[in-house]
């Protein structure tokens, strides 16, 4: 027989001995009352004895492994004896069916087979008052129902034991059902170094707390939920209680409601060995919102998380702070090592060094990748960056632009200081992961890390291009930002957007190409009102997210001169991109026109003189490309000029016709 089957069996016998001392003293005062004496003073119930081990559901465990359920629970929610035995009375009428009769016949009345607060005075020792009122544990716990229609005293008012306690008495410990909807169990998963680092501190400091105080909320900031998850059940673990995670958007705004939902999870912390983990991370922030949390976690006692982005001025609350980051690029590469084995080769090296997975994911993406049969290594890497991409482009397709990258370095035409230092910036990206962690330079420095990039020039002078270019080379994602919907007219809602995308950028280890830049990194004004004050934070939370951001940040403007001079210092390269020159525009030309396409003897000589940038080249090539397959025709040096004409009309350009006129038995002179 197992310790838990022996408990409860040694409960059930208590049980049926306490109940059958409650049915003698009922019998007693049935009789008792017909001749007028008085029907208490029987045999009180005991206090505890030792009835065996109960195991892990039955209710305790080390030196309350003995104690019977009922008086375990009376134990931890403060029951005087009169109380334990007026609980008793009520959990007796679900376990017993001689218990209603008994209880009419006690009373007198064959319309009352219940307990009432008057039957109790009458058969149990050491009455009290004050046992109903709604502070002392019996309501306060919600141990008890009281059933009083209309104007019926409180005394002669019906009682009865709520569900989860009966069962509970019964031996049966399990979460209220009333709680079950809202609260998520949580799962164990493993730690890297790092992390269980700030497990064992946090740990190491809670068992420090002197006896019978509080424990203080600890509070979990960072932006990577399943870390800071991991790490508080780490912690609730190694204390010995279960974890569950309650979002706090389900937290009721009524107070009553609240208040009922409070009461249940202090009631259930108290019969089960639990811990409440607050998810406040995307909850918006509003004072009244963040005062409401604070009153929960001020009152729901025992071992407490809070999950923030950020962290909270938490005055009113006892506290215990910890950062929480992601595994390090090092720890994350170690973990791509183990879960690919002999297949790894330098794949965790490349995914770690553009990535920014926690284990969980990292585990998902390496066991989906390994699933798909008959890879050599080269599908298997393709199966992996492929994994990554996917598990993090969903995030960022809600907050920007997806752009899918065509161009590669054939398609840019640049001076060649500016070529070479693009393809500088790709090599930097490419090898962070070496120089950043494999030769220390991340534990040698805080600043200055990250890699962003500034391209300046006129629209169509080939900037998104090379954005595109860099992106391709890499194999990433690169994103545009429409800097119109991330800036927010309600005061904090943009800084709330930049955090979300660069956030879900440094995950999925994208490219962030910010167009028309200036609109937000422009130079931050003088404080005039609350709006202008709220405009020059989000740029200063714009700064220090680039500072910090572990991805490639791409900022394009075609007015470089209104850029903030705080904001130039912290870029790493700068790019120019010069309306192209007769060389520049002679090798678009050359390239624009894709080899399927059906064109004729172009004179790419003459039109290079056109004065136009590569945007509007390709957009001449494109509309020449139309009218010819309306005509049926070739690509014709005709038709591109007539397209340029209407590309000079569109830009208000000076027309002079002869650029546009083409005589073919002139060889084209005009």
């Amino acid at each position: 027989m197992s310790d838990n089957t022996a408990w409860l069996a040694a409960n059930d016998q208590y049980l049926v001995t306490a109940l059958a001392g409650l049915r003698d003293r009922l019998q007693r005062a049935a009789s008792q009352a017909e001749s007028g004496g008085s029907g208490g003073g029987g045999q009180a119930l005991q206090p505890a004895e030792s009835i065996g081990s109960p195991g892990k559901d039955g209710g305790a465990d080390g030196a309350e492994a003995s104690v019977p359920a009922l008086v375990l629970l009376a134990q931890r929610l403060g029951l005087t004896d009169f109380e334990r035995e007026l609980l008793l009375l009520c959990v007796g009428m679900e376990l017993d069916t001689r218990m209603p009769a008994l209880c009419a016949q006690a009373q007198h009345d064959a319309s009352k087979p219940w307990p009432t607060f008057a039957l109790a005075f009458v058969v149990l020792d050491q009455p009290a008052w004050d046992a109903l009122s709604p502070e002392r544990p019996l309501r306060y716990w919600r141990l008890l129902e009281i059933h009083q229609p209309g104007p019926q005293p409180l005394i002669a008012a019906a009682l009865s034991a709520d569900e989860r306690i009966v069962n509970f008495v019964k031996g049966m410990n399990y979460l209220d059902d009333r709680l079950a909807p809202l609260l998520v169990p949580l799962s164990p998963a493993t730690l890297p170094p790092s992390q269980q680092a700030v497990a064992d501190r946090l740990v190491d400091t809670l068992h420090h707390v002197t006896a019978g105080e509080a424990l203080p909320t600890v509070q979990l900031i960072g932006s990577d939920g399943p870390s800071k998850q991991a790490i508080a059940y780490a912690v609730a673990a190694a204390l010995g209680v279960r974890l569950y995670r309650l979002s706090a958007d389900l937290l009721p705004g009524d107070m009553a409601e609240q208040e009922t939902l409070l009461r249940l999870w202090q009631r259930e912390s108290r019969l089960l060995p639990i811990a409440l983990y607050v998810d406040a991370a995307n909850t918006e922030r509003g004072d009244a919102v963040v005062a409401q949390i604070k009153r929960f976690l001020m009152r729901a006692g025992g071992l407490t998380f809070i999950d923030t982005r950020e962290p909270w001025n938490n005055d009113a609350v006892d506290t215990l702070s910890a950062d929480v980051a992601k595994p390090t690029p090092v720890e994350q590469r170690n973990l791509w090592q183990s879960l690919l084995g002999e297949a790894a080769g330098d794949h965790p090296q490349q995914l770690a060094g553009h990535f920014d997975f926690n284990p969980g994911k990292i585990e998902q993406i390496a066991h989906a990748a390994l699933a798909m049969p008959g890879q050599d290594a080269d599908a298997l890497g393709r199966s992996l960056w492929h994994g990554a991409l996917a598990r993090t482009r969903p995030a960022l397709d809600q907050l920007a632009q997806r752009i899918e990258p065509k161009a590669d370095w054939h398609d840019i035409k640049l001076p060649g200081p500016e070529l070479d230092m693009l393809r500088q910036m790709t090599d930097q990206v490419a090898q962070r992961s070496t120089v950043y962690d494999d030769w220390g330079f991340r534990e040698r420095m805080n600043r200055g890390l990250s890699i962003s990039a500034l391209f300046a020039g006129e629209s169509g002078t080939g900037k998104t291009m090379a954005a595109e270019v860099v992106a391709n080379e890499l194999g990433l994602s690169l994103y545009r930002i429409d800097l119109s919907a991330v800036v927010s007219k309600y005061i904090g809602e943009t800084e709330k957007n930049l955090r979300k995308l660069f956030d879900a950028a440094e995950e999925g280890g994208a490219i962030l190409f910010f167009d028309e830049a200036d609109a937000l990194f422009g130079r931050r004004s003088e404080v005039k009102d609350s709006h202008d004050r709220y405009a020059n934070i989000e740029v200063n939370y714009l700064l220090q997210r680039l500072e910090s951001f572990h991805g490639l940040a791409i900022l394009a403007t075609n007015m470089k001169s209104a850029l903030d001079s705080a904001f130039l210092r912290r870029i790493r390269f700068v790019v120019n991109f010069p309306f192209p020159g007769t060389a520049e525009r002679k090798a678009i030309w050359a390239s624009v026109f894709p080899a399927r396409a059906a064109a004729g003897a172009l004179d790419i000589e003459r039109l290079s003189r056109l004065a136009l940038t590569g945007g509007s080249i390709q957009g001449i090539a494109l509309n020449a490309a139309f009218a010819a397959a309306s005509a049926g025709a070739q690509i014709t040096m005709p038709l591109i000029l007539d397209a340029a004409r209407a590309e000079f009309r569109k830009l208000d350009k000076p027309i002079n016709e002869a650029d546009f006129r083409w005589l073919e038995s002139a060889g084209g002179k005009p």
